[in-house]
């Protein structure tokens, strides 16, 4: 692991369609603070014991950082890597969202028209006294509408069609008058991609994929995937002791497609993000006007937390002093999550095949360690150089399961505990002390040994085997 951490960052850029503008190569801040996730991704992926994850890290324009852990197909043994497709559910509202925004943007619709105007079929059985239900109400969850078209597909994994959902929404209610109530809603974002269709003369999944995936370069992204889809990882139920994970069925959610049926990998959804980040139009691609994006990035409607509120498809919330904006999704086997901090120009995209992968935590702690790398890098001095001999001491040390990893992370050695809460602020730097033996300081935590001497050992072959303190040694893996 340590050895391809080691590979030249600018190997793992991915190159963006070329109407994509270019950044700068991330700078030695970025990239120790990179090896750092990569180090407590891997840890956590094998500690959780999940069947499989892929990540990106997006800056810009740039896919800067991508990997896969563990397999997208654990029968099969076939790794999960960045261009491994998931069901990213939920996250297809983004796409059902950006083609209403698109058309509002072409003249063929307003925000604020009300959803009959466009689909006379919408009809309830019963709708509390209030606003009218606008297109505005449905991409921002506060149309009232119930979360599911009526049924227990969701139990039973069996969908209705399009024309069954059309004909069970004349019997349902509204759960709260438009306006009023924040309200995640299913139904609402499939009616959204019924308002596609009727404004367009297109089928949803014809007009995600001409006028936003193909334009963006989004080639391996399928609106409808199926089962047999080449490089689609399998999914798996969750992790219960004593107990091997379930694999999960493969389901196509039919008439509710535009809420949550897509598949996707972190290198499509990498255009997705960099969209999100342009502060111009690309030539010749038109998807959104970079202040339409800005526009669905805004708070429409802030819930009484107000850490959190909703955009035009997007959620929103703060996180310390961090705007961000993104989505999360979930399907039988499937949980999926990106999210964008506009301001920073940094993205970071999550797929597990697993109903207990948890994105989030992973999203959580790439910014944690990155937000800070990027603050630093701005007023950063040059990086040392590191003293090529250290390059022996790299690797991952372990004793009764709990691992170490010595890096080198912008010019300084650097010793990290992979599984940490906080892998970055509990850093030790290590100061050359002597033959192979170097002193330790903490730049973020108090540590118990700051101030001790780490000392290396090694073989007859000259290959270091262990490191130790004082009181303390770790064995090289």
């Amino acid at each position: 692991m340590a050895k391809a951490i080691r590979l030249g960052l600018a190997a793992l850029l991915f190159a963006l369609p070329a109407e994509a503008v270019p950044q700068a190569a991330p700078g030695p801040e970025l990239e120790a603070a990179l090896k750092v996730l990569d180090a407590w991704v891997g840890a956590a992926v094998a500690s959780r014991e999940q069947p499989g994850l892929s990540i990106g890290v997006v800056l810009g324009q740039d896919l800067v950082w991508s990997k896969g852990y563990g397999f997208a197909d654990a029968e099969k043994k076939t790794p999960a890597g960045p261009a491994t497709l998931y069901r990213i559910a939920s996250i297809s509202k983004l796409f059902t969202s950006t083609a209403i925004l698109q058309l509002r943007d072409g003249g063929r619709l307003q925000l604020d028209d009300p959803v009959a105007k466009h689909l006379p079929w919408f009809k309830l059985a019963r709708a509390h006294e209030g606003p009218t239900i606008t297109i505005r109400h449905l991409l921002t969850h506060t149309s009232g509408l119930p979360r599911e078209a009526d049924g227990t597909h969701w139990s039973e994994l069996t969908f209705p069609t399009r024309e069954e959902m059309v004909r069970r929404l004349a019997g349902q209610e509204t759960v709260f008058p438009a306006e009023t109530e924040w309200k995640y809603s299913n139904l609402a974002l499939s009616l959204a991609g019924e308002v596609v269709a009727a404004v367009s003369g297109e089928p949803w999944p014809e007009v995600v994929e001409k006028r936003i995936l193909g334009p963006l370069g989004m080639s391996a992204t399928r609106t409808v995937p199926a089962a047999d889809t080449p490089g689609l990882a399998a999914g798996y139920g969750r992790r219960a002791p004593g107990l091997a994970r379930e694999r999960e069925p493969f389901v196509d959610i039919a008439g509710v497609r535009p809420a949550g049926n897509m598949a996707s990998s972190v290198e499509d959804l990498a255009r997705f993000v960099a969209l999100q980040l342009r502060d111009a139009p690309a030539a010749g691609e038109p998807v959104l006007r970079p202040s339409t994006v800005r526009e669905m990035h805004r708070i429409q409607w802030l819930r009484p937390d107000w850490k959190s509120g909703w955009g035009l498809g997007f959620s929103v919330r703060r996180v310390g002093e961090q705007v961000r904006v993104g989505h999360g999704g979930s399907l039988p086997g499937h949980r999926t999550q990106i999210e964008i901090a506009p301001a920073d120009k940094l993205g970071v995209i999550v797929l597990t095949n697993a109903n207990d992968g948890d994105p989030g935590r992973y999203v959580d702690q790439a910014f944690a360690i990155l937000t800070p790398a990027l603050k630093q890098a701005a007023a950063a001095k040059p990086a040392p150089a590191p003293d090529p001999a250290w390059e022996k001491y790299v690797g991952t040390y372990t004793w009764k399961r709990s691992d170490a990893e010595i890096l080198v992370l912008n010019g300084r050695l650097t010793m990290i505990v992979p599984d940490s809460d906080s892998p970055w602020d509990s850093r030790i730097l290590l100061e050359p002390a002597g033959p192979h033996a170097f002193r330790m300081s903490s730049p973020g935590a108090t540590y118990g040994a700051t101030g001790e001497i780490l000392t290396f050992t090694l073989g007859p072959d000259g290959r270091v085997t262990r490191m130790g303190t004082p009181n303390f040694y770790w064995l090289r893996k």
